[in-house]
């Protein structure tokens, strides 16, 4: 499958009913999910069991599933969140275990994990516990971030080690009443991080 065909099929992925500010429930965007996934894809990490930390509507694990990745499982504390996640995982025929679980208490061990944590805009240092479990529970990590965060993710992660970034412009469209238009394009960074502790 090809990358566009892929975000195609991602632009079906349901978004949040009613997003929380708090847990900065913001829509990944189809073009970004498929372009990580793609990235994770062309570096062979998705050929063993993946997990989506902060899953939200399941766009990532969905992904991951769409392009053959053998066991997907997305993890969220909202419950909302996960039975849409459900539903558009159904709608695209593609087998994905979604479990309402918080972050600290994500259980077992996966290859890779592909996350589009919270940016920390609304409760600084948000992003860190996904971080922080996403070392503890696999070998590869690809995650996105505000664009400025290499010199902090370099150092909070150590031992393990930065491979690959770059950035992207993340269309982030109004979700929140504090939002003033309806789309703006945000400089996040694609990271991918191995696992060497």
């Amino acid at each position: 499958m090809k990358q566009r065909q892929l975000e195609i099929l991602l632009e079906q992925v349901a978004v949040f009913e009613s997003p929380s500010p708090s847990l900065e429930q913001y829509t990944t965007p189809a073009g970004i999910a498929a372009e990580l996934l793609y990235f994770a894809l062309m570096r062979g990490d998705l050929v063993d069991t993946v997990y989506d930390l902060g899953c939200g509507t399941g766009i990532l694990a969905i992904g991951a599933a769409l392009v053959d990745a053998p066991t997907v499982v997305g993890f969220d504390i909202d419950m909302t969140a996960l039975i849409t996640a459900r539903q558009s995982a159904k709608k695209l025929g593609v087998d994905v275990e979604f479990v309402c679980s918080s972050i600290q208490d994500v259980p077992g061990r996966a290859h890779t994990v592909i996350m589009n944590p919270p940016f920390g805009a609304q409760v600084k240092g948000s992003d860190r516990p996904f971080l922080v479990r996403a070392l503890e529970v696999a070998d590869v990590i690809y995650s996105i971030h505000n664009e400025g965060s290499y010199e902090f993710i370099k150092k909070f992660i150590s031992p393990a080690v930065i491979t690959d970034r770059y950035k992207v412009g993340f269309p982030l469209r109004r979700t929140f009443k504090f939002h003033k238009k309806d789309i703006e394009v945000v400089n996040v960074e694609i990271y991918r991080i191995e696992n060497r502790s």
